[in-house]
């Protein structure tokens, strides 16, 4: 009996010690409330050029459908030309990430995948410790108000006091809330890019297509300093003849 739990401990440490374990148990499970940590992925998907703009619409609709569960889109951008790309970005509960993850990589493939986490341990423990100092000082203020030996100054003054210190619990309540939203939920960055190998044949092709920009370019460059040179080479011709018609009178001589 008292190696029992000597054997449970043993297999729950080998079970935990494997990296690529932990790595998933990290990006895939939500944070533990005492942990106050607020998760953030970033992926590349490599893909090509002409599936790019259905796969990002399809991604959207996912995540505005609660798909893989709560879902806010908070940014989309996409942009064409030689490199097409496109970025989404959502916040998404913690269940949820693996889920899109894998539907945005569906017939592509990963290029990149990055997960890091913040911890707002302190900011939590100060915005909570606001909280209570401002409504500790609100009731206080409320006490005296309530007071029938107050004056009308300090009636106006204590009202004054009591809007301000309500304006600013106010605002660190809405940062609280914020702050457990980011921990209750994890931003994820899609990005939608095509494959090294089209890239290299997009490089390819816009070449061919600035061979006669380049041309035209090179030939307007010698024309130019054809022009420039030409009094130079006027010059130089004209000391040339007079210096050679100098040395022939001399010679007559």
């Amino acid at each position: 009996m008292l190696l029992l739990p000597l054997t449970a401990c043993s297999n729950k440490t080998g079970a935990g010690s494997s990296p690529e374990l932990a790595q998933a148990r990290m990006a895939t499970n939500p944070a533990p409330q005492s942990a106050f940590l607020a998760y953030e992925h970033e992926v590349q998907v490599e893909i090509p050029a002409d599936e790019m703009a259905p796969r990002l619409q399809a991604l959207q609709a996912d995540c505005q459908q609660a798909k893989f569960g709560d879902c806010t889109v908070l940014g989309v951008s996409q942009s064409g030309g030689d490199y097409p790309r496109a970025s989404l970005k959502v916040r998404i509960a913690p269940t949820g990430v693996e889920s899109m993850i894998r539907s945005a990589g569906e017939g592509a493939k990963i290029g990149s995948r990055s997960t890091h986490a913040e911890d707002l341990a302190e900011v939590v423990a100060d915005n909570r410790l606001q909280q209570s100092r401002l409504q500790k000082e609100h009731a206080r203020l409320t006490e005296f108000q309530q007071r029938k030996d107050i004056s009308v100054s300090d009636m106006i003054a204590l009202s004054r006091q009591l809007s301000e210190i309500e304006a600013q619990a106010e605002a660190v309540e809405r940062a609280g809330a914020q702050q457990q939203r980011r921990i209750d939920t994890q931003l994820l960055t899609i990005e939608l890019a095509t494959p090294g190998g089209q890239q290299g044949r997009s490089e390819i092709a816009q070449s061919v297509r600035d061979f006669g920009a380049i041309l035209t370019t090179s030939i307007a460059w010698l024309i130019r300093a054809t022009a420039a040179l030409l009094p130079v080479a006027a010059l130089l011709a004209l000391l040339v003849f007079v210096w050679r018609r100098w040395r022939r009178r001399k010679r007559s001589r």
